[in-house]
């Protein structure tokens, strides 16, 4: 197979061929790191595409889970893997994964990602690797910010460049992804530099977040002086991955949230929260699935403990104390913990993801919302439940996190359901369900069986209208 860099082999299986481990980029390392990326140099011959490139830098995700990336693997991660049913000039639907890990996590290997189940759905699969934590979003005097995004973008030209060889339609392009990846994808929607690189976006459980330049200064400032370096490009450029990696939560000494690192609104890429961009008018364009877990919180934190100030926990998400008394006659039944549950879903995904909804749609775009309800054996329908159950991964073993294994007899009827949506919305732009509109807010209810109801959330919503200050 042919590309703009040289030759590659990939290896068939089950009528899927794959071709891992392509760079898209060149190595950002050297005087490379902390740059945006480069093009990838050529080579002569065939070059091997039979396993996929090396992780970028990254700690494990927590004790006892496996790490993606080890010192030894050094910074050469920018690569890119691509499953077709079908390679040559057939011109199929394409479909490219942007994973998400709290911008400090990641990779395109993690098995629950493999393409060759949803390439077997009549589209070509796109996955690739980005820089995260510091590499992808530390902000460096002189250097450009959100270097991650813009490895996203370069990954997006190399498919447009690319993709017809694998047999793919250059034109008729999907970016899909979740958590940090569906942000990502919102906020590619919106940005001028990526206009015309894809059609459709489905974004799954967008979250909250961006730093502002002063808040990233900060970021790297507590990095640096954890390393006991200068906050410069060459004095953290100087230091190992990690090193930085050692140190990287440094900033969480004095600042909320799990990770200390998210895209920095640069004015350029990122502008401000997604839904401003969309509000405004850009991404209008874009044709857009979105939607959450109706039990985002679930998995991402420590469940509130019994006798929990619930007050305090709202005005620690925005909200004022009000809102704590209204949430309760929302959800009278609840005790403190559950209401937490419930206030922190909506703060951490599913408010955002709404909002961008709303905003799109107002503005005109085409926009389909969903809720996906159907709760797995183990943490219910939590954040990241949809993510196997899409790719049709539901035996891998990040998917027994939340589906048990063996996975219940349903995962599989709802994953093909949702391979299907997501299939059709790629090749037609329907995912098979009644567009969202702020006056007609039809929601798609992912359960078994799927069924279309009115927004699951009002109450939640009208909370956050009247005691939330947001941009």
């Amino acid at each position: 197979m042919a590309t703009s860099a040289g030759q590659v082999r990939g290896v068939a299986r089950d009528g899927i061929a794959g071709f891992l481990g392509i760079p898209y980029a060149a190595a950002p390392e050297g005087p490379l790191r902390f740059r945006p990326p480069a093009p990838a140099p050529g080579w002569d011959g065939v070059r091997d595409a039979t396993a996929f490139g090396s992780a970028p830098p990254q700690l494990a995700p927590g004790p006892g889970a496996p790490a993606a990336w080890r010192p030894g693997d050094g910074l050469d991660c920018l690569t890119v893997n691509v499953w077709t049913p079908q390679a040559g000039a057939a011109r199929l639907p394409v479909m490219v994964w942007i994973y998400g890990g709290l911008w400090k996590y990641g990779a395109a290997s993690m098995p629950h990602y493999d393409g060759a189940a949803l390439a077997g759905s009549g589209v070509v699969v796109v996955t690739f690797n980005y820089r995260v934590g510091f590499e992808g979003f530390g902000q460096l005097p002189g250097v450009e910010d959100n270097r991650g995004l813009r490895d996203q973008l370069a990954a997006l030209e190399w498919v447009r460049e690319n993709i017809a060889g694998f047999g793919g339609d250059p034109d008729r392009v999907t970016v899909f992804g979740q958590s940090a990846g569906a942000a990502a994808t919102a906020l590619l929607a919106t940005a001028p530099a990526a206009a015309g690189l894809f059609r459709r976006a489905i974004a799954q459980s967008i979250p909250a977040g961006a730093r502002t330049p002063d808040e990233a200064e900060a970021v790297t400032a507590a990095i640096a002086a954890a390393a006991e370096v200068p906050p410069t490009a060459e004095a953290l450029a100087a230091l190992p991955p990690e090193a930085l990696l050692a140190v990287q939560d440094a900033p969480l000494r004095t600042m909320a949230g799990p990770t200390a690192f998210a895209p920095v609104i640069d004015g350029d890429l990122v502008t401000g929260p997604p839904w401003t961009a969309f509000r405004a008018g850009a991404g209008r364009g874009v044709d857009l699935v979105c939607g959450f877990t109706h039990e985002e919180y679930r998995g991402q934190g420590p469940p509130a403990p019994p006798g929990v100030d619930v007050a305090a926990v709202a005005e620690a998400f925005g909200l004022d104390r009000a809102a704590a008394a209204a949430y309760r006659r929302s959800q009278p039944t609840l005790d403190d913990a559950e209401l937490c549950t419930v206030m922190l879903s909506d703060a951490v995904v599913r408010m955002p993801t709404t909002w961008v909804a709303e905003a799109h749609a107002a503005a005109g775009g085409r926009t389909w919302l969903y809720d996906f309800a159907w709760r797995g054996p183990t943490l219910g329908a939590a954040h990241g439940i949809d993510v196997p159950l899409v790719f049709g991964t539901a035996t891998t073993r990040p998917a027994a996190r939340f589906l048990g294994s063996p996975p219940p007899a349903d995962a599989a009827a709802l994953s093909a359901d949702l391979r299907a949506a997501w299939t059709s919305f790629a090749a037609t732009g329907d995912p098979g369900w009644p567009r969202f509109h702020p006056d007609r807010p039809t929601t798609r209810i992912w359960d078994t069986p799927p069924t279309d109801a009115p927004y699951p959330l009002d109450a939640s919503r009208r909370i956050w209208q009247r005691h939330a200050a947001r941009s």
